[in-house]
């Protein structure tokens, strides 16, 4: 019997990279697993890897930028399953301009949608089930550039990830008393689909030197499956080895420009 049997997980952003990943260990330990996304099909694929290793997961497509929707993905969820013990805001988001002085309105609305509004909604329309039944678990996918700032991130990315981590340390500081457990996670690069959104994709050589999804996703099971008397409260994940960003950064400056970009 795994650690988590008997409980119900939402994992967003499950389509792919750390939350596909986060998906397949929680299951591997018994929960029953919610896995959304905006597209259905990547994550059937991910019902059926689940499903094929003997473990429970639902698939709901859902955009979690509308608030309506993502209430009613936590409204669903507890319809069908009864209640939600762990919650992973994963799902993620950045703009193709990384300079302040080059991110149009679109992106920067688009970004703090995503990574910061829909994790509000999100973790407020858990709550009440978990602080009913007397406890819970959220874990928040943010970034190491909610620490470091700059133009690998992102303006509004960085921004978005730095409010996440403020957000999770309010519900751990209001709500710990009541048994909800809050964690924010801070990973520094890792090769998922995300890095198509920068301005300089990075090739295989810079991404032999990241972190993978099931890194992460290792550090969001152990969130998960720690006794209920015990929370960590942040992680900060970072390749062993760095690599040069110069090149990197200097593409980025010039993303959305008046000279056209890179």
């Amino acid at each position: 019997m795994g650690v988590l049997e008997g409980q119900v997980a939402i994992v967003t952003g499950a389509g792919s990279g750390i939350g596909r990943e986060t998906a397949k260990l929680l299951a591997s330990e018994g929960a029953q697993v919610v896995v959304t996304g905006r597209r259905k099909a990547p994550l059937d694929a991910v019902v059926g890897e689940i499903g094929a290793a003997h473990g429970r997961a639902a698939a709901r497509a859902v955009d979690i930028e509308d608030r309506e929707a993502a209430v009613g993905l936590v409204r669903w969820t507890i319809e069908t399953f009864g209640r939600v013990d762990v919650l992973v805001n994963n799902a993620g988001y950045s703009s193709r301009a990384r300079s302040i002085r080059w991110v149009p309105k679109d992106e920067w609305d688009g970004v703090i949608n995503v990574n910061l509004n829909a994790v509000y909604t999100l973790t407020q329309a858990v709550l009440p089930d978990m602080i009913e039944r007397g406890g819970g678990t959220i874990v928040t996918v943010s970034s190491a550039a909610a620490l470091r700032p700059g133009l690998i991130g992102g303006a509004p990315y960085g921004a978005a990830k730095a409010g996440v981590r403020n957000l999770m340390g309010h519900v751990h500081n209001v709500l710990r008393a009541k048994g909800i457990r809050a964690t924010t996670i801070m990973p520094g690069e890792v090769d998922t689909p995300i890095l198509s959104r920068r301005p300089l994709v990075p090739d295989d050589k810079a991404r032999a030197t990241m972190m993978q999804p099931e890194d992460v996703a290792r550090a969001v099971l152990l969130c998960a499956t720690l006794p209920p008397r015990t929370v960590i409260e942040e992680i900060v994940m970072s390749p062993t080895v760095a690599r040069d960003w110069s090149v990197d950064v200097a593409v980025a400056a010039r993303e959305g420009g008046p000279d056209g970009g890179s």
